[in-house]
């Protein structure tokens, strides 16, 4: 009898071990995933999801790969975490949530915006980390009427908010080649804040051709007879002259001038400094464009022979493929996406034949060519690249015009 005992009492201790470690799943690896996101989706930790398939730190994830997923570690005391479950169920309940899918042009401000809540309140609702890209058709839970909480308290500050809409009129406008913010602003009688506002732009982000701006339509409106007066009188100041540098120099110096005047209730006021676009800046683009790629150039052509590391971004002189361009770019005042394929969609596009001295060409080097990119180098001209070779094990120059690199050519983009 005691040895039933025993045995009973061990098969009991067993049950009740197996129970408390949780349930495990089977996950294939897809594209796009990491540790972080798998461990997150199972409500678990990366270490244990690294001890439960003895992987290390630093280790690549393969596509396809079947990994063992602890699942629900992460909240082991159920009955303790009710009252947080009440209490956030409380908040959840205190305002509705609408469902949001992501049109073109449209920003985390702007649906914010349109469902009178704000962009933190958004993130929260749907896990968003800062800088994450939207994707469109993409389904937001967008929660309402957040930023306006004491509907009674809150109506004349409601009555203010419509009629400043009603007096502003917005217009659609499609940027085309060559187009700056400024020049859009002044096309449309506004300034360059009214419109970063309007679409939740950034200070320097960069405009892609055919994205659709809201515009505000003259919010920067002065009295026609003065303006009219005092504009004549400094352009009767500026002669133009052709095929001669000197008169352009002259040309751009009034117009820079002309350019850091502005009105306010019919007085002249002169600002310090304008960031806006002058005929100096055009004279000068070509000679700054050529003189920074070369410094790009010039720089990855330095890190030659150094060895080649995942993850590495330049430490200890090491580096991965898109490590490599990220360190030699920001070493020349552009910050890029850390990873090729996010680098893939920044910047000006450029045709395989438009290809100049600086620009980032992208590969697929994956074994049965999945169709996403993967791997990424800088163009040096006269059809070679360099790049972090992890076959090579080492910082390369290659010929593009190698049958495994054309053939897997993708895309090409410019940041500068």
């Amino acid at each position: 009898m005691k040895k039933i005992y025993v045995l009973l009492c061990v098969v009991a201790v067993m049950t009740i071990s197996a129970t408390a470690a949780g349930k495990t799943t089977n996950h294939t690896i897809k594209s796009g995933e990491t540790l972080y996101t798998i461990a997150h989706k199972n409500h678990t930790t990366i270490e244990e999801v690294r001890k439960a398939n003895g992987l290390k730190k630093g280790e690549m994830l393969k596509l396809g790969r079947v990994l063992t997923v602890p699942q629900n570690t992460y909240f082991p005391n159920k009955k303790t975490s009710k009252k947080v479950v009440k209490k956030a169920t409380k908040k959840t309940t205190s305002h509705a949530f609408a469902k949001h899918k992501i049109k073109s042009g449209e920003t985390l401000y702007t649906i914010a915006h349109n469902n009178h809540t704000t962009i933190e309140e958004v993130r929260k609702a749907n896990g968003l980390k800062k800088g994450e890209m939207l994707k469109l058709g993409r389904v937001l839970k967008v929660p309402q009427n957040t930023y306006f909480p004491n509907k009674k308290s809150s109506t004349k500050v409601a009555q203010k908010h419509t009629k400043k809409k009603t007096s502003q009129k917005l217009t659609k406008h499609k940027i085309k080649s060559g187009e700056t913010l400024f020049t859009i602003a002044r096309k449309h009688h506004t300034t360059i804040a009214e419109v970063q506002k309007v679409n939740g732009l950034k200070k320097n982000e960069m405009l892609k051709i055919g994205r659709v701006l809201k515009v505000p339509t003259n919010t920067y409106h002065v009295p026609k007879t003065k303006l009219a007066k005092k504009s004549t009188h400094k352009k009767s100041h500026i002669k133009v002259a052709r095929h001669s540098k000197k008169s352009n120099k002259k040309l751009a110096a009034s117009i820079a001038k002309l350019d850091t005047i502005t009105l306010k209730k019919g007085k002249v006021v002169k600002h310090k400094k304008r960031s806006s676009f002058s005929l100096s800046n055009i004279f000068a683009s070509r000679n700054s464009s050529s003189s920074k790629s070369s410094k790009i150039t010039s720089l990855a052509k330095k890190k030659l022979g150094r060895r080649y590391v995942w993850g590495a971004t330049g430490q200890k002189n090491t580096f991965d493929c898109s490590g490599f361009t990220t360190y030699v770019y920001k070493k020349n005042g552009i910050s890029l996406p850390r990873r090729a394929i996010a680098q893939s969609k920044y910047g000006k596009y450029v045709s395989r034949k438009n290809l100049k001295k600086g620009d980032l060409i992208f590969f697929d080097t994956s074994k049965h060519r999945r169709g996403y990119v993967n791997h990424v180098g800088i163009y040096l001209g006269n059809g070679k690249f360099i790049h972090a070779s992890s076959a090579k094990k080492k910082v390369v120059i290659t010929s593009l015009n190698k049958p495994f690199y054309s053939s897997r050519f993708k895309v090409a983009r410019r940041p500068s």
